[in-house]
């Protein structure tokens, strides 16, 4: 036993330090370890190649902005593939990776197919819309005005219409509202 700042402390032999008995704290003035940090700052880079059966899909290439912005129209024309890859997934009971790739590249065509059409059809608008998310830390509600020029391109030109999931019915979508509640705009 040992008494410090008027507390008792019982020395314990499997871990250095001192421990206070009447409080379960380690006492503050101990050093923990001398052993420095170690960081491991490698990339690590998988080589193996993927099996034949999985078909080769180039990755999108595209920032979170970007996919915030078009992942409305992503949703809109890949329901079904994103359907059937999560129905995988559920399947598979959280180990469906390597069992779910297939569905999974069938998303990411279908989303790159949706990211090359907006960049051909609607390219300013949707540059405008993801650079004001970029710039307003993604908040949607800041980018409601360049949210609606691209709405109004998407829906004429690919035929595409930002549905947001599970909206009850009879209620005006958040981004259909003719005011804000807290946009500036």
């Amino acid at each position: 036993m040992s008494f410090c700042c008027g507390q008792r402390f019982q020395q314990r032999p499997s871990t250095p330090g001192f421990w206070a008995q009447s409080t379960r704290h380690w006492h503050p003035g101990f050093k923990m370890s001398s052993r420095q940090p170690r960081f491991n700052q490698e990339n690590l880079i998988d080589t193996t190649p993927l099996p034949d059966h999985i078909p080769k899909v180039k990755e999108l290439g595209a920032s979170s902005a970007p996919l915030l912005s078009a992942s409305y129209f992503i949703g809109a024309r890949c329901k079904d593939y994103n359907d059937d890859y999560m129905m995988c997934k559920t399947e598979a009971n959280g180990r469906g990776e390597l069992d779910c790739m297939k569905e999974g590249r069938k998303v990411t065509r279908c989303a790159a197919s949706v990211i090359k059409d907006l960049n051909d059809h609607c390219l300013a608008e949707f540059r405008t819309h993801w650079q004001c998310l970029e710039n307003h830390n993604q908040q949607l509600w800041n980018c409601r005005s360049e949210e609606r020029k691209l709405n109004k391109c998407v829906f004429d030109k690919l035929k595409l219409e930002k549905t947001i999931p599970d909206t009850p019915k009879g209620e005006t979508p958040v981004h259909l509202r003719a005011r804000q509640i807290f946009s500036t705009h």
